[in-house]
């Protein structure tokens, strides 16, 4: 079997696919991989004659005549949902399925804290949040049982189950962390850390790193949102890749200690790394759980500062007003902190390594 490649931007190697007027539907446009994943399909009209992106808003930006909005909310009942795709003959041949829901932490707990809330909505296939897991993470590897409940796992059984009955086929993706470009986006690195740089140069302080040593020099893997969305593509209309799972990652490690300095000449501000010296204080949180891996004590992260605690601080609110007032831009106030900046606390505290292979 042959296979012709191609480029597109800083994206190489990606797969030539054939042209056949299929229709698709990506529910949770709005998010950072449902979004992604609606511009990869938009880029090829004559592969996809007619998309609809479902989401209760509009999906941010400009789309070609062919992307259509279809305004649900997920939350209701499933025969009224189905009516309405009825009513409006919406029968594609391709689903892309990103929605979800980011329940409040609990108080003083982390962001993934409301474990059981989180099934009843929509964590991480393996385990990641709650600890050091098994490096490199392959598809292959088993599930984790015993622990807290895991969506993930429901939601990948409904699938295979939906799947055998309707005799469709089914893919999943498990991604890293997701970086991208998106307004609606709870868990993207790119929005958190871009206010911040932003702040901290409007206040003339200098990007200082949040966590300690080893989370500093700690190699993980990230994902890219539109090679996710490319890779989703070629899944699904690919005979040999049915019925399968992916890890969707970029093929290059990541340290925050290569990224930060760069981050800081990106806005031109001067940086600083974790404390190095015998002084150094760190607040250290424990997770609750006993580590995925099986073995050994359970992951912490340790903190100077948290972002969270950060954006809370008067004089952050009061400069992102500034800030806001000066560009015309939509935000104009720091909202849902615990949410956005909750994430980024997490990933750039990681004591373990995450390397999805």
């Amino acid at each position: 079997m042959t296979q012709l490649i191609q480029s597109k931007f800083i994206f190489h190697g990606l797969p030539v696919l054939a042209d056949e007027g299929r229709t698709a539907i990506v529910v949770g446009s709005n998010g950072i991989s449902g979004s992604y994943q609606l511009k990869v399909l938009a880029e090829s009209p004559r592969r996809w004659k007619k998309i609809y992106a479902v989401s209760r808003r509009p999906p941010h930006g400009q789309w070609p005549d062919h992307v259509e909005h279809v305004s649900i909310d997920l939350l209701q009942d499933p025969e009224d949902i189905a009516a309405q795709f009825a009513k409006r003959g919406i029968k594609p041949d391709y689903a892309f399925f990103f929605a979800y829901i980011q329940p409040k932490p609990r108080d003083g707990e982390g962001i993934w804290s409301a474990a059981e809330e989180m099934v009843a909505v929509n964590t991480k296939y393996y385990g990641l949040h709650e600890g050091p897991a098994i490096a490199p993470q392959e598809e292959s590897d088993p599930r984790l049982l015993g622990g807290p409940p895991n969506f993930y796992y429901h939601q990948e059984d409904m699938l295979k189950e939906f799947a055998a009955k309707h005799k469709v086929g089914w893919n999943t993706t498990r991604p890293s962390h997701i970086i991208g470009a998106v307004p609606d986006a709870a868990m993207n690195l790119c929005y958190p850390l871009a206010v911040y740089a932003t702040v901290q140069k409007h206040l003339g302080e200098p990007l200082q790193f949040p966590g300690d040593p080893t989370a500093w020099d700690q190699t993980v893997t990230l994902s890219t949102a539109k090679a996710s969305g490319y890779l989703g593509e070629w899944m699904v209309l690919t005979d040999q890749t049915k019925n399968e799972s992916f890890n969707a990652v970029d093929d290059c490690p990541f340290t925050w200690s290569k990224f930060w300095p760069k981050l800081a000449e990106k806005f031109g501000i001067p940086w600083r790394g974790p404390d190095l010296s015998d002084k150094a204080v760190y607040e250290t949180m424990t997770l609750p759980t006993s580590p995925p891996r099986g073995y050994g004590p359970p992951g912490v992260l340790r903190y100077s500062f948290q972002l969270v605690e950060w954006a809370k601080r008067t004089e952050v609110q009061e400069a992102w007003k500034k800030i806001a007032e000066t560009y015309s831009l939509c935000e104009k106030e720091l909202r849902d902190v615990d949410e956005v900046f909750g994430f980024t606390d997490i990933a750039v505290a990681m004591t373990y390594p995450i390397r999805l292979r």
